[in-house]
């Protein structure tokens, strides 16, 4: 199933810049099943597609066995939505995880929230927002966690929240799994790459577009398969260019996070700005992600 047509049965909104919406089949059927950390992109017409967070927080079962709605435009709306897709999964087992949201990057954990609770699997969950009138689903998360949520408001703290200290204090085999703003997202990579954290051990999810950055200049893109050639400008992605041409990589978030559309450098150096490729994976030169990384050199070779 590529893409359905869906209804918008409510929206409400949460807080004065958050809207919550149920969308359904229009004729009742069910959706397809989904998991914590899982989303859906909506197309939209003139605007494009974007993704969207599902909800569920109060029976992982219902999201998994055939939801009748998606949380996800006024009533009434129809719109055209993919399949679930999940490059945020919660890892299987039952030792202690944390969970921080930053602002609207709440969603997808309080679906994660809701399996371990219903699990009964230990977890801590730290919310940080600018006030707690931007905070939605407050009540969600303080049932969900009780005593184990940490709520953070920078007009109460009169400070940032300290995502430093939170990674300092967590014992070592406790994972982290972080959504919210890029900056914030940005910040924690750095900070587990100080603090020597293995790699899988901070698990994130980026819904924010690749910008264009001062200084990018266009360059060439050779698909060895075929040996077409194809000029890449600013302002867009390889990713772009190739599916405006017809050709068909394989692709999934477009943000540089989820590895789907990594690809064989064969010739060429890339200017890698993904957010999951290791250092010496950068290093070697020998593969990148096509949706958000450029290149250094003239013309890049690429196994396509």
């Amino acid at each position: 199933m590529d893409q359905f047509e869906v209804v918008v049965s409510k929206a409400e909104a949460l807080t004065p810049r958050i809207r919550e919406f149920v969308l359904a089949r229009a004729n009742g059927a069910p959706m397809p099943g989904w998991a914590a950390g899982a989303h859906i992109d909506v197309h939209l017409p003139d605007v494009g597609r974007r993704s969207y967070s599902l909800i569920e927080t109060n029976s992982p079962r219902a999201a998994a066995e055939h939801p009748t709605a998606y949380h996800g435009l006024k009533t009434g709306d129809r719109l055209t939505i993919s399949p679930p897709a999940n490059n945020f999964p919660l890892g299987a087992g039952t030792s202690e995880v944390a969970l921080v949201a930053g602002g609207i990057g709440v969603t997808p954990l309080l679906a994660m929230a809701c399996e371990l609770s219903a699990a009964k699997r230990p977890f801590s969950f730290y919310y940080a927002g600018r006030s707690r009138s931007e905070l939605a689903f407050l009540g969600d998360i303080e049932r969900l966690a009780n005593v184990s949520a940490t709520i953070h408001a920078d007009d109460e703290a009169g400070r940032f929240f300290d995502l430093e200290d939170l990674m300092a204090r967590l014992a070592p085999d406790v994972p982290l799994y972080l959504c919210g703003p890029l900056p914030m997202i940005e910040a924690a990579i750095a900070l587990a790459k100080q603090m020597n954290w293995p790699q899988g051990r901070l698990h994130f999810e980026i819904f924010s577009a690749p910008e264009e950055k001062s200084g990018d200049a266009s360059f060439e893109v050779e698909l060895k398969g075929s040996g077409r050639v194809y000029e890449i400008p600013a302002g867009k992605t390889i990713l772009d260019v190739l599916l405006e041409a017809g050709e068909d990589p394989i692709h999934d978030c477009k943000r540089g996070d989820c590895g789907i559309c990594q690809t064989t450098v064969i010739e060429g150096i890339p200017d890698h700005r993904d957010y999951i490729l290791s250092e010496s994976e950068r290093a070697s030169n020998k593969v990148m992600q096509i949706c958000i990384s450029r290149a250094k050199t003239k013309r890049l070779v690429l196994d396509l």
